[in-house]
């Protein structure tokens, strides 16, 4: 190690101290200090802290000389083989095509029978006297993994007994029937990722929107839950949710004798068609000059 220069107190410390910009309260500490004089020399970074590049080709006792880890000869070690190259064989995606295609539409509904949520109900895992939204289906551990919603289904319907309250995305025809038979009802309403997710969280009501049928005249959001339950906004959406058939919870907004669609009307009920008058055209023919 080079010796420790100290720190001058001579006429360059008179002059430096003697300056106003350094407190007198400091000047004590200043006259003490050392420092070695190789200090940025020595400077190397922590053991580990980074590894050493690998230099090929340099020897057999590096590890990777004379063929640099490649191996030897063929087309891997002469060049970069693209992938699914079968060595000049045609290939398979050549060969047998692409058959098929991703539907960027479909929904991932995640199905629930009539038999499980009454042994849910035997079990005391869901109270029949309250209604059965994902929430309670996701507590309850009833369902898991909700991506788009839940669809309800009629296997093990006879081993229904206790009427229900359920609300749901989706029900199939045979379960809205044999809830009703018993004197529940079924409700349909509209859901997204993003809002399944906010209602297993207990930040989103599950039941009531801005759309949704007012029965005592509040309003679509209720007093405790931060986020807002969303309404469909694309024609397919809102026509499923309009269909008393899927016991939508947009059928309120039908008009008698009208179907959920929103683009075909009744027959004579749409807007009387525009009829040409002939006297006024006859009229504005002899007025003309040219």
């Amino acid at each position: 190690m080079p010796p420790k220069l100290p720190f001058t107190t001579g006429v360059l410390t008179s002059s430096i101290f003697s300056s106003s910009l350094i407190a007198p309260f400091l000047l004590p500490c200043l006259q003490s200090q050392s420092r070695a004089a190789s200090i940025l020399s020595s400077l190397s970074d922590n053991s580990g802290a980074y590894n050493r590049k690998i230099r090929r080709g340099r020897g057999p006792s590096s590890g990777k000389g004379k063929t640099s880890g490649r191996g030897h000869k063929g087309q891997k070690q002469h060049g970069k083989v693209p992938r699914g190259f079968n060595g000049g064989q045609t290939p398979l995606e050549i060969v047998h095509g692409t058959r098929g295609f991703e539907n960027v539409f479909s929904v991932d509904m995640i199905p629930v029978n009539l038999e499980r949520i009454q042994s849910w109900v035997d079990q005391g895992r869901l109270d029949p006297s309250k209604p059965i939204t994902i929430k309670e289906l996701g507590d309850s551990r009833c369902v898991a993994n909700v991506k788009d919603g839940v669809k309800l289904l009629a296997r093990g319907s006879e081993q229904l007994r206790t009427p229900l309250n359920i609300v749901v995305s989706r029900a199939s025809a045979a379960a809205i029937s044999k809830i009703e038979a018993l004197g529940g009802s079924v409700t349909t309403r509209y859901y997204t990722p993003f809002s399944i997710q906010k209602i297993l969280r207990g930040t989103m009501d599950p039941i009531t929107s801005i759309r949704s049928e007012s029965v005592d005249g509040s309003s679509g959001r209720k007093p405790g839950f931060i986020h807002r339950l969303p309404d469909p906004t694309s024609r397919k959406d809102i026509e499923y949710y309009r269909d008393p058939a899927h016991r939508g919870y947009l059928s309120y907004t039908v008009e008698e004798g009208q179907g959920p669609s929103l683009f075909f009307k009744k027959p004579g009920t749409g807007k009387p068609a525009r009829r040409n008058i002939v006297g006024s055209k006859a009229v504005a023919g002899e007025n003309r000059i040219w």
